[in-house]
């Protein structure tokens, strides 16, 4: 199984903060933060919304209303 990515990691830390943990996020450039290079190989691996999460058909650049 695979380990949960960037974003789900940070959606789980801001969860336990608003819930009254404690905890802050770690500052850009400090220790256990994660890099620039992190968050692009994030993006290549995230998946793609699709048209059922919203709903309905996604407008797609340059479609009309």
């Amino acid at each position: 199984m695979a380990k949960p990515g960037l974003y789900a990691n940070i959606h789980a830390k801001k969860k336990r903060i608003a819930a009254g943990s404690n905890e802050k996020m770690a500052k850009p450039g400090t220790k256990g933060a994660p890099t620039a290079s992190q968050f692009k190989q994030a993006a290549k691996t995230a998946k793609k919304p699709t048209a059922m999460k919203y709903g309905g058909m996604v407008k797609k650049k340059g479609m009309k209303k």
